[in-house]
Order: C-alpha cells, then sequence, then structure tokens
C-alpha cells in the first residue's frame, strides 16, 4: 500500500470506493452528550449523482489549495482524505478533515489512520492547531475519528452544522 498526495486530475479514482457498510448503530448528540441508537441497516455504495459530488468537493478544495491523499494498491485508490483549504474556527487555526473514505475491502488495516497522519502532518504545515471533524453519525466513522484523536467540540462551526446537522462534530489537537 503506498500513501501519497493525489491531484486534481485524478479526482475520478473516487469512482473505485466501495462506500457501502453494515450500519448497526448511529449517533446523535442530544443536549451535549454522544447517544448510540440502534440502525441495522446497510448503506449502499454511492449511486452517480453522490459520486459526481464527491468528485466535485474533491476538485473544489483542491482548485481552491487543499490537499488530498490516496491509499493505493498498485493502481485502486483504496482509500483517500481531503484537507480543506480555508481555514475556520474563532481563531482561524482549524482546517477541515472535508472527505475521508476507505473502501470496504481495505477497512480495517490501517489505512484511514495513515490518512489522518498525513492530512494532519500537512495541517501542521499549513499553520493549523486542529483538524476539524464533521463525522457523519456512524458508530464506525465516529469511532475511527475518536480512536484517531477526536474529540466531541461545543465549538461547532456553524456553516458546517447548517451543511450537516446529523453530522457529529469534533476536533482534532495537531
Amino acid at each position: 500500500m503506498i500513501i501519497r498526495e493525489m491531484q486534481l486530475h485524478e479526482s475520478g479514482l473516487i469512482r473505485l470506493i466501495d462506500r457501502s457498510e453494515l450500519i448497526e448503530s448511529i449517533y446523535k448528540m442530544n443536549d451535549g452528550v454522544l447517544e448510540a441508537v440502534p440502525a441495522g441497516h446497510e448503506c449502499p455504495s454511492w449511486d452517480e449523482a453522490h459520486t459526481l459530488e464527491m468528485i466535485e468537493r474533491f476538485e473544489k478544495e483542491l482548485r481552491g489549495g487543499g490537499a488530498a491523499y490516496g491509499a493505493f494498491d498498485g493502481e485502486t485508490l483504496a482509500g483517500f482524505g481531503v484537507l480543506g483549504h480555508r481555514f475556520r474556527g474563532e481563531r482561524q487555526d482549524r482546517l477541515q478533515v472535508d472527505l475521508m473514505y476507505v473502501s470496504r475491502a481495505y477497512r480495517r488495516q490501517g489505512i484511514g489512520t495513515k490518512l489522518m497522519e498525513e492530512l494532519s502532518k500537512e495541517a501542521r504545515k499549513r499553520g493549523a492547531s486542529y483538524l476539524y471533524i464533521s463525522s457523519t453519525e456512524t458508530e464506525s466513522a465516529v469511532h475511527f475519528y475518536m480512536a484517531n484523536g477526536g474529540r466531541i467540540t461545543d465549538q461547532v462551526d456553524e456553516e458546517l452544522f447548517k451543511l450537516e446537522p446529523e453530522d457529529i462534530h469534533m476536533l482534532k489537537k495537531l
């Protein structure tokens, strides 16, 4: 497995990602407390509309000055993460993990952690003190980010919250 920076022209490789998963439970924020809620359903991979949305987000961030890292198994993109280009927060000291996905067949092999390490290094290099994480509410995503240093924040980015109000918002100190 090779982890390397991805370029704008590689955005179409996102089509190789199988984001499907069995979602046994999700999390909700209830008065600042994380609560598990049973879900028990299969989440399919992206349809064409969602795939195009992911490609568009990838390209927008890279055009704006963000960065993307991919995990490659030969020519196959096994996972990727995108660091947002815009500083956020009261002190303008946070960069967002805009996208982070590892294909189903490649999960639980440390790939996501390696991608987070690359995003963290890049964010530090750019002068950020924190990564801002707007995690999907799935148990697997929330546990992944927490295992990689993410902590629930009470300093929610209002713009990101409006876009994804069900997400679990976290900060990771760099």
